[in-house]
């Protein structure tokens, strides 16, 4: 994918964290945005900012979905899809032993088939535009860490699925990034504000993103670390 400012992204969890840095870095080189996630008083100013269509919403909700999917053909088609929104689940984090199965399927709901219905919904622009998904994981999806399976299991669930359709979709690079620790609302909530104070910031992670864009390496997954 090359600088140009006719290529369109769709990002979801875009007010704030990674969302919110890649937007800017997008915006920066001239792309055309649609930006989604939950409050419309966090997202409204980036749009404003970055001269984005603001879609707030809940990424997990159907209607909300048709919402995004129309949009994307508004404006003519769609180069890139980042499936940025998440849930975490029940704080603090339980074992999996005594772990809520309701918020579990509302997790599943909100971290896999969330970014699975937008796949569904744009993936005909992206083969057309021979366009991306970045599909955003984390390292639980592959390691044991006590307290986080309910999450890790979702993002494992992610990353088969963006596996799968890697080989099922040739003509759409797909990429399943695993960020690292990040100093994100996110895991504040999970391990307290002093301890993701010490995590680097969302915006470090962003050039190992623009890489996979700019440069289109086969699909796979990608650790920033």
């Amino acid at each position: 994918m090359t600088r140009t400012a006719t290529k369109t992204a769709l990002i979801t969890g875009a007010s704030r964290g990674l969302g919110l840095a890649l937007a800017r870095a997008l915006a920066g080189d001239g792309w055309r945005l649609i930006l989604t996630a939950r409050g419309v008083d966090a997202l409204k100013p980036v749009a404003d900012e970055l001269g984005a269509l603001a879609l707030a919403g809940d990424v997990s909700d159907r209607v909300h979905q048709e919402r995004l999917a129309q949009a994307v053909q508004d404006h003519g088609g769609l180069d890139l899809l980042v499936n940025n929104a998440s849930g975490l689940g029940v704080t603090p984090l339980p074992p999996l032993a005594s772990y809520p199965l309701d918020v579990l399927a509302d997790l599943f709901g909100t971290n896999v088939l969330a970014p699975l219905a937008l796949i569904q919904a744009v993936v005909p622009s992206l083969r057309e535009r021979g366009g991306a998904v970045v599909n955003i994981s984390s390292d639980a999806a592959v390691e044991a860490y006590e307290g986080w399976g309910g999450y890790g299991a979702t993002k494992a669930a992610l990353d088969q699925i963006s596996n799968v359709l890697a080989v099922e979709e040739p003509r759409v690079a797909v990429w399943w990034v695993d960020p690292g620790e990040m100093n994100t609302g996110m895991l504040a909530d999970a391990v307290g504000a002093e301890e993701a104070a010490a995590a680097p910031g969302p915006e470090t992670v962003v050039p190992t993103l623009l890489r996979l864009i700019r440069e289109r390496p086969a699909s796979g997954r990608v650790s920033h670390a």
